[in-house]
């Protein structure tokens, strides 16, 4: 696949303030390798800290052997959101670091101002947990105001992007996303950031239009999978409508020239997806549904009577990559192994690439790793499982993408064994 290099486009200070600092080893990277693009590429600890962590075997045995190799950009390690476990989410310091850890594609989660324009952010309705918008004069316009916690009443707010313009929204300070359920005051709602993740890097980090983040990527040497985000308000929206949204989403790359082959379009609505593979054939063809079948009660991915629909329908209806969360490709065996899941197993009989969802944002794994772990919680008492759990992906599920909030875990992975 190709992509201009930085030497092609017409860079904003943006980019090019980007391309300065990445002159220097940054806060996260130091002693990286130049590889392909301008971002360094380097592991920092973690990698060998999990490592340290597994069992003595086969698997610790080939990533030990690896630990002195040369870092590269690959596809297979997928940029969360950049990389939030110690940055805020969806900000050029965010991504910069995810490239350079090595992901290969980075995201943009999509929604939409009041005037319409595209931004990053992860949903329409959360700027009170990741800006600082509840401490400015933009508070006015959440459509619900910030009320104080009391008694057994937790703190409440809700703001959106859907109700300020593209310049209302530059005015705002990018943060870690967290809300203190026990404020009583606007500045206090602005903590309770979870224990392992960190402040240190959030100062100072800058909120991106989407278009910027097509720049940013391309300047870094990075691919492109930007999700269209749910709206919170009515659709259509003072008349853009939802195919409208899908369409300048993809309106975007294309006026940047962006090659389809690169960018890896993702949505939960199936319609979404659906119209780009009409309406948009060569950006369709790597469209990604997002499958949130969990969300259906009773469902489950080792019972097909309770799927709403087979994996094959979906190839059927042109689908080619498909992206459900981690823990709904694999289960354990009456061992207590990992290993692929009834669901993992009909979509490959269906053909479907597939991209799994999110690895590192579960913290550290000693008490069964929560919601992305639920279907193997009594494998997972350790760090280690996110190797171990990231080799049945990549080894028997054949997932072709990680989406992960420390991408240099999986980026390591990724080079170890050739994906």
């Amino acid at each position: 696949m190709t992509i201009r290099s930085p030497s092609a486009l017409a860079l904003s200070p943006l980019a090019l303030t980007v391309l300065a600092a990445l002159s220097c080893a940054g806060p996260v990277l130091a002693a990286g390798h130049e590889t392909e693009g301008t971002a360094q590429i380097d592991y920092g600890p973690r990698p060998a800290y999990l490592i340290d962590k597994l069992e003595e075997g086969e698997l610790k045995d080939t990533l030990t052997a690896c630990l002195g190799q040369e870092p590269s950009r690959s596809d297979f390690s997928i940029g969360h959101r950049g990389a939030p476990l110690l940055f805020p989410e969806h900000t050029v310091e965010s991504n910069v670091a995810a490239a350079r850890m090595g992901a290969g594609i980075l995201e943009c989660d999509v929604t939409f101002t009041a005037d319409e324009e595209l931004v990053c952010r992860h949903a329409q309705n959360d700027l009170h947990t990741t800006t600082n918008i509840l401490t400015t004069d933009l508070a006015s316009t959440c459509n619900v105001p910030f009320s104080p916690a009391s008694g057994d009443t937790d703190a409440a707010a809700e703001c959106r992007t859907s109700e300020i313009t593209l310049e209302q929204f530059r005015t705002l300070e990018p943060k870690m996303d967290s809300f203190n359920a026990a404020a009583t005051t606007p500045e206090e709602s602005m903590g309770g950031v979870a224990d392992w993740r960190s402040t240190l890097y959030s100062d100072g980090a800058t909120l991106m239009t989407h278009a910027e983040s097509i720049e940013l990527f391309a300047s870094l040497g990075a691919k492109f999978t930007p999700e269209l985000k749910s709206a919170s308000v009515e659709m259509p929206f003072n008349g853009f409508s939802q195919e409208d949204y899908a369409q300048k989403l993809v309106d975007e790359y294309k006026a940047a020239g962006i090659p389809a082959e690169n960018v890896w379009l993702q949505s939960f609505n199936l319609d979404d997806v659906l119209y780009w593979i009409g309406a948009e054939p060569e950006f369709g063809a790597q469209a990604v549904y997002l499958v949130d079948h969990y969300d259906i009660e009773g469902w489950s991915p080792m019972d097909l009577e309770t799927w709403p629909a087979s994996l094959q329908s979906y190839a059927d209806q042109g689908v080619q990559y498909i992206a459900p969360p981690l823990w709904v490709l694999v289960t354990t065996n009456d061992a207590g192994e990992i290993v692929p899941s009834l669901w993992a197993e009909e979509a490959q009989a269906a053909g479907l690439n597939i991209i799994t969802w999110t690895l590192e944002r579960s913290g550290p794994l000693a008490e069964g790793g929560g919601w992305y772990f639920q279907s193997i919680a009594e494998a997972t008492d350790s760090d280690a499982v996110y190797y171990e759990l990231l080799h049945v992906l990549a080894q028997d599920v054949g997932v072709v993408g990680v989406f992960s909030d420390w991408p240099a875990t999986t980026t390591f992975y990724a080079n170890c064994f050739g994906l």
